[in-house]
């Protein structure tokens, strides 16, 4: 099948579906921010904070470069990762991209209640946390849409993978 990454905005289940759809086909998942910090032995917050986010994102472009070499894995990325460079287009060419889509409403609820630290987003009140996801959606959602695949990352019952239907429920 060759390899899946998992691409749409923080907070929008991509790690969580991720994993569920890697233990189903039999691959290696692997969550893109777990990578940058194996690399670079520190935290993703804490790269943020040391070095910027420019700084940040090369690092991150490097890392996903790398793991969209291997064989056999499916990618969770970060929020920002497909919008660097020709991330986008590196991703279409060597896999099967699924952009995990959620309205702003269900991203803001989930980021104001999320326990991961976050760092474009840790900060923020209720008004500037969603004025953040509406202007940052703006400018990612050309990104996202470019994947061969979209979910409803709230109710994502079943994938479409090639020519393979993957259920996420029981059945």
């Amino acid at each position: 099948m060759g390899n899946v990454v998992m691409v749409g905005f923080p907070g929008s289940g991509k790690t969580t579906l991720g994993r569920k759809l890697a233990t189903l086909l039999g691959m290696h998942f692997i969550d893109l921010d777990t990578a940058i910090e194996d690399r670079y032995k520190t935290t993703v917050p804490r790269l943020f904070q040391k070095y910027g986010e420019p700084v940040f994102r090369a690092c991150e472009y490097s890392v996903l470069n790398e793991c969209l070499t291997m064989d056999g894995v499916l990618i969770a990325t970060g929020g920002g990762a497909p919008c660097y460079r020709d991330a986008m287009d590196c991703i279409n060419r060597t896999a099967i991209s699924v952009y995990v889509s959620l309205s702003e409403q269900d991203l803001f609820q989930r980021l104001k209640n999320s326990r991961k630290p976050r760092p474009l987003t840790q900060n923020l009140n209720d008004d500037e946390l969603a004025d953040y996801i509406h202007r940052t959606l703006i400018v990612r959602s050309p990104f996202y849409e470019q994947a061969k695949l979209k979910v409803d990352g709230l109710s994502p019952d079943v994938v479409l993978l090639g020519n393979k239907i993957v259920s996420l429920q029981p059945l």
